[in-house]
């Protein structure tokens, strides 16, 4: 079975550009998620509150600052992210609807929230195996804090599978048969 001459090598640079704007609207999630975890801290006194309890969970285990701080840092990252791989990363003539991609989206996101809430605690919590030691991370102010890290930390560990499950399962090509009300198309795509 032969491919068309150059085929092969058109799919591969569409991809790597893809994986690029993929990783850049990442970046720029992490800047977001960064900046509600800066905020939300802040507003609860500082790194030195992180651990604060907010409620008693079943058994010895708590819900704490730091996990509130990972939940709402994840759903603001989360939508911006997926607008921007919408419209720029993912962009094809023939969408499904918003909605259609944005909860497969969301769910990828929230498995990785879940593994990510568990590193989270785990990063900051000083009876943890994984817990980021002293003299390198601290819970002051400054470019030590652990919070920060911490978060971090989390998204990078979490990020990479986001990339091979989204392009395969939220913002895979649309056949002709899924397309079939104009409202699932992007306006100006050529539909005639």
């Amino acid at each position: 079975m032969s491919s068309e001459p150059g085929r092969e090598r058109r799919d591969w640079r569409r991809t790597f550009a893809e994986f690029v704007r993929f990783g850049m609207v990442g970046g720029s999630g992490v800047v977001v998620n960064l900046v509600v975890a800066y905020i939300m801290t802040q507003l609860n006194g500082g790194v030195g509150n992180d651990n604060r309890v907010l409620f008693q969970l079943p058994g010895p285990w708590a819900f704490r600052w730091t996990l509130l701080v990972w939940i709402v840092g994840f759903l603001v990252a989360n939508l911006w992210n997926f607008q921007l791989n919408r419209v720029w990363t993912f962009r094809r003539d023939r969408m499904r609807g918003w909605w259609a991609e944005f909860w497969p989206f969301f769910i990828i996101g929230l498995v990785a929230a879940a593994a990510g809430a568990v590193l989270k605690v785990g990063f900051t919590n000083p009876s943890s195996p994984i817990y980021l030691p002293d003299p390198w991370f601290n819970d002051h102010e400054g470019l030590r804090a652990r919070a920060y890290w911490a978060q971090l930390f989390t998204i990078l560990l979490t990020m990479p599978i986001n990339y091979i499950v989204n392009k395969l399962w939220t913002f895979r090509e649309v056949p002709d048969s899924d397309t079939r009300k104009p409202s699932l198309t992007r306006p100006g795509a050529g539909v005639s």
